[in-house]
């Protein structure tokens, strides 16, 4: 099976699709998303579907919806200006979680929880997927349905299929694109998505559309793309349960470890029993009862430490990402209403502590150096803020924090 992640699209640092880490301070919230991009005329491009059509239609794709996919079709440069230039982040744990479970996000998770509560019962009454599961996904995928892409998929597979960086795959996920439309799922000019054509409430690419994609509310059509993310929520229920999910069993848990706890003992793939856990003095931060399954501590044993079970490894199928398995389970976990992490992270690298790189972001904001929110994730934007005060101060423009620059902010 081919993985829904195929590549680091955003954020994730994700999370992507706009999801997680793409504004100025690190995190975006709800809204409107920008313009799509305009097709431009190419001739490479046009030969390019010329030939593409005989082999879809060795595939079994019609006439009628190759005319109709590729109506109002066209080259999409933006899209390869976005392939060619995919920042890998090295987010650490805390910054992730600051961005994916951060209040605004939790706050319009329970709301939006209670809304469709009746909904996500349903499907994991259906599925064996537990609903606030089911709802941490929509919420980090496309922060609840807010920023689904508006890119039109056609576009942008052929578009990257004809550049060739990776025309095999997008070769593939076009022609699986054209097979949703011609089962009649969705039109043409609703077939929207990501700029790279991750599509709908959780962001499914077309393969895994055609492997997992349900149609919940019987009406005929596996409709993603709508309002109502019902099939969407249902669609992703499906794939965690194919995937291995084991119902009641919870993602993981944040635990405390012992003092001397033996760290050769941490890690994936190095899972013990519960009782095996226990005796060696780990404990729940919360009070659950601990599972079997492995301990990792990601930012050292200093700050907080998490049990992860089996079905931690049933996320990882969705993103294979350590950091997003852990924000959605632990998303999830705050929308049922659960707080915050027990443990405190220290410091970073320059010695700041979140609370530290708050204050930065707020002292700069006060001074005129927008950094776009005071979420203690220090983004593009807050590192262009940075950079600015720096330049102004007559200090090298280095866009870096630190403790000096902490104590001349506070004067």
């Amino acid at each position: 099976m081919i993985s829904r992640r195929f590549f680091t699209m955003t954020a994730l640092g994700a999370l992507v699709s706009g999801c997680v880490g793409a504004g100025g301070g690190g995190s975006r919230g709800a809204g409107g998303e920008a313009a799509p991009p305009r097709p431009v005329p190419n001739p490479g491009w046009d030969a390019w579907v010329a030939a593409y059509r005989n082999r879809a239609a060795g595939r079994g794709i019609s006439a009628a919806v190759l005319d109709a996919g590729f109506r109002h079709a066209g080259f999409l440069p933006d899209v390869i200006e976005k392939d060619r230039n995919q920042t890998e982040f090295s987010r650490t744990l805390e910054d992730y979680l600051s961005i994916a479970a951060s209040d605004e996000r939790v706050s319009l998770g329970r709301q939006k929880f209670a809304a469709w509560r009746g909904e996500l019962s349903a499907i994991a009454a259906r599925y064996g997927v537990e609903d606030h599961v089911v709802c941490a996904f929509w919420g980090l995928e496309s922060f609840y349905g807010t920023r689904r892409g508006n890119v039109p998929v056609i576009s942008a597979l052929s578009t990257l299929a004809y550049d060739g960086r990776r025309g095999a795959f997008f070769e593939e996920q076009l022609t699986a694109a054209l097979k949703i439309l011609q089962a009649g799922d969705v039109a043409p000019d609703r077939m929207t998505g990501s700029w790279a054509g991750a599509m709908g409430h959780t962001q499914f690419i077309p393969t895994s559309y055609l492997a997992y994609a349900v149609d919940f509310d019987g009406d005929g059509r596996r409709d993603i793309w709508a309002e109502d993310p019902g099939d969407a929520l249902a669609s992703t229920a499906n794939y965690l349960r194919r995937a291995g999910w084991t119902s009641g069993l919870p993602w993981g848990m944040e635990v405390r470890l012992p003092a001397g706890f033996d760290t050769g003992l941490l890690g994936r793939g190095k899972g013990r029993s519960a009782a095996d856990w226990q005796a060696r003095g780990v404990t729940s931060a919360t009070g659950q009862a601990l599972a079997a399954g492995s301990v990792v501590a990601p930012g050292g044993t200093a700050g907080p430490a998490f049990l992860l079970t089996q079905n931690f490894n049933v996320i990882l199928r969705y993103n294979n990402a350590e950091s997003y398995a852990i924000g959605i389970g632990h998303l999830a976990d705050r929308i049922a209403g659960a707080g915050p992490l027990k443990a405190a992270f220290g410091p970073d690298r320059t010695g700041l502590t979140k609370a530290d790189r708050q204050q930065i972001q707020r002292l700069l904001t006060a001074q005129g150096f927008d950094t776009g929110g005071s979420d203690g994730v220090l983004g593009p934007k807050s590192r262009a803020a940075i950079s600015a005060w720096q330049a102004a101060h007559g200090w090298p423009a280095t866009g870096e924090p630190s403790l000096d620059l902490l104590a001349a902010l506070r004067g």
